[in-house]
């Protein structure tokens, strides 16, 4: 009864991620993807939110980031530097989990920090930024990220609704063709001013332009209506999420999800390999793949009487 329960939850949070909002992955995009396994921990934080449950926030939720704000152009100074000197880029041995997909468009990016202490190498080439973030405890990772032009990130949604996004706007071409969508609804960048999203919406990013698009991205700690809630929160954070930690120069932290990611991600180019040779064949063995370990998960939960 307890195994049956587990499954119907996890089915019922599921179904609930993928109903959310007015714009979805086909059905059988979503079976597979992340937010589908992260479902019941999602629905969790989602159930003891104490901000609005919206694709978009008000940045005045959270005063504490109008001190980002009040000192966005020494901000912007220090991640112009950094991209002028090519520090804001992709990994160079490929082992960032979690925006893997975003650089084949461009995208790139520069840690600040990521779910513990500050990069090294954010102290040493940005320290006035990195001084800004440390002293808002509610940010728990920050970094500056470029969206060249031309670039496009897909429609995707995040993992995790433990948090929020916050983006400070330090360089954008001003115009809507350079734009960001969380739930069917437009938000294009503007200079020194912030915007805060909920990233498990579908949400997609288009720089129509000729211009950069840099801005200072922030994960902010959901606030949970009670301290078991937040508790549950922090420690996912902290023993999850901060394993997904990427380094920008050798001597930052580098955290087991990506080391392991490495690995993988040089299998996927043989996997890559196959689907260009025969892509029935590659489909019908990746998706008999999931239904196998589906259906030996669903075995091991419930056994036979």
């Amino acid at each position: 009864m307890i195994a049956l329960a587990f499954v119907l939850t996890f089915l019922l949070s599921g179904l609930y991620m993928h109903l959310r909002g007015k714009v979805r992955h086909k059905p059988l995009r979503q079976l597979f993807d992340h937010s589908t396994f992260t479902a019941p921990f999602n629905v969790f934080m989602l159930a003891f939110s104490r901000v609005p449950r919206t694709p978009y926030l008000p940045v005045a939720t959270f005063p504490e980031l109008v001190e980002l704000e009040k000192h966005w152009d020494e901000i912007r100074a220090e991640a112009l530097d950094l991209a002028r000197q090519l520090r804001i880029r992709a990994p160079i041995a490929n082992d960032d989990a979690g925006f893997n997909s975003f650089f084949k468009t461009g995208w790139t990016r520069f840690y600040l920090t990521w779910y513990g202490k500050p990069h090294p190498s954010a102290l040493e080439f940005c320290p006035r930024t990195t001084a800004l973030v440390r002293a808002v405890p509610s940010i728990k990772a920050a970094m500056f990220t470029q969206l060249p032009p031309g670039a496009k990130l897909g429609l995707h949604r995040d993992p995790y609704a433990g948090s929020l996004r916050y983006h400070l706007t330090l360089q954008a071409p001003n115009d809507d063709r350079c734009f960001i969508n969380v739930d069917g609804e437009p938000y294009s960048w503007r200079e020194g001013q912030g915007v805060i999203f909920d990233e498990t919406f579908m949400h997609w990013a288009w720089n129509d332009t000729d211009g950069h698009r840099i801005v200072l991205l922030c994960d902010i700690e959901r606030p949970m209506t009670n301290r078991f809630a937040q508790a549950v929160n922090r420690w996912i954070a902290s023993h999850v999420l901060a394993a997904a930690s990427s380094p920008n120069e050798e001597g930052d932290p580098r955290g087991l999800i990506s080391r392991l990611f490495k690995i993988s991600f040089y299998a996927g180019q043989y996997r890559r390999r196959f689907k260009q040779w025969n892509r029935p064949a590659y489909y019908l063995v990746k998706y008999g793949l999931m239904l196998a370990v589906l259906a030996l998960f669903v075995w091991w939960l419930v056994p036979a009487r």
